[in-house]
């Protein structure tokens, strides 16, 4: 399965902001898919696309998306 995060170009991240979120998304998706890539990027606006899964997993996926970005705070100082 693949899961593409695009984050608008006009919104402010710090540095490292989209390595950091693929790395912390991979380890939290891998509990549930094995088989995930994940790829963020930026784009001309906030999106989320799993491509191989089921549409429930899409759910899923938005589910710990939302997770993860919520608690970057707990999470991100880790990747720097």
């Amino acid at each position: 399965m693949q899961v593409e995060i695009s984050i608008r170009k006009e919104d402010r991240l710090p540095a490292g902001a989209e390595a950091a979120l693929k790395e912390e998304l991979e380890k939290r998706l891998f509990c549930h898919f094995a088989d995930v890539r994940v790829r963020v990027r930026r784009g001309t606006a906030n999106d989320v696309t799993v491509l191989g899964g089921m549409k429930t997993d899409k759910e899923l996926v938005t589910e710990i998306l939302q997770q993860t970005w919520e608690s970057a705070d707990d999470w991100f100082d880790a990747y720097q």
